[in-house]
């Protein structure tokens, strides 16, 4: 009977592809805000005259998107690996947390971190301040987190239980077997779930209005309540929504193209 052989990835293959994907999607936003603060600079009043205000809120919504989302990535992972553990003292907390953050809603938890989180560390000794941008991130991050986590453990849970039998049998431990056999393949295989929700996370940062961090849909906000005007600067918001989803949508499809590619 024969072992089963243990996949490697590719790493130097992996990296010049993720390397060569960040840099035209850092490429392809760039060109994009520019075309987007052109634009918007030509369209008559109440659009023109404050085309910066949405160029800004766009920006921030770029922003948050790309913070929060790594660091849901990570919170993913961990939640995600701790959720397959044979001990249920390691899969308790991370049940616990999934639990809490899918039944309740984002604009909730977002509210909590920003009001009520800084109050209650500061109960137990610790004195942290959270302010617009910082609060949204937490919040994002921990919700996509939450998502990305069973995203993660499925992806695991499809991983042939051979390829870690083959690996524990070389010599490997639990965690080096993880880290460098059964992860690397998993996050294969989760790559258009882990997009979906990244691209989600891009509309779900709108939420961050709420505790007045000026992104996107707050600065629509106050060029409507300005002009009283709420058609065209809806429209506004909209297309410019559209624009973002639509080249993330383009690059994590070539994402998807790539790591197929290299697990080939």
């Amino acid at each position: 009977m024969t072992a089963p052989r243990v996949s490697a990835p590719r790493q130097p293959v992996a990296s010049h592809n993720l390397l060569l994907w960040l840099l035209g999607a850092a490429a392809a936003f760039l060109v994009l805000f520019g075309l987007i603060t052109l634009i918007l600079r030509q369209m008559p009043d109440p659009i023109g005259p404050r085309a910066d205000l949405f160029v800004e809120g766009a920006r921030m919504t770029l922003q948050l998107t790309v913070v929060s989302g790594l660091i849901g990535l990570v919170i993913g992972m961990v939640a995600g690996i701790q959720k397959t553990s044979s001990s249920w003292l390691v899969r308790a907390p991370a049940s616990l947390f999934i639990w809490l953050i899918r039944g309740t809603p984002l604009l909730v938890q977002i509210l909590f971190v920003y009001n009520a989180l800084p109050p209650l560390l500061a109960a137990i000794g610790l004195k942290v301040e959270l302010n617009e941008f910082w609060s949204a991130v937490i919040a994002l991050a921990l919700n996509v987190g939450a998502y990305n986590a069973e995203v993660i453990r499925a992806g695991i849970l499809a991983i042939p239980r051979g390829q870690t039998e083959a690996a524990r049998s070389l010599g490997l431990s639990g965690g080096l077997t993880m880290s460098t056999v059964v992860l690397p393949q998993a996050l294969r295989i989760v790559v258009p779930p882990l997009v979906n929700n990244l691209v989600a996370l891009l509309k779900d940062s709108s939420l961050a209005s709420t505790i007045a961090l000026l992104e996107l849909s707050l600065a629509g906000a106050r060029v409507s309540s300005e002009s009283f005007q709420p058609v065209p600067v809806l429209t506004t918001i909209a297309a410019v929504y559209l624009a973002l989803t639509t080249v993330m949508t383009l690059f994590t499809d070539q994402l998807e193209k790539r790591v197929k590619v290299a697990s080939r």
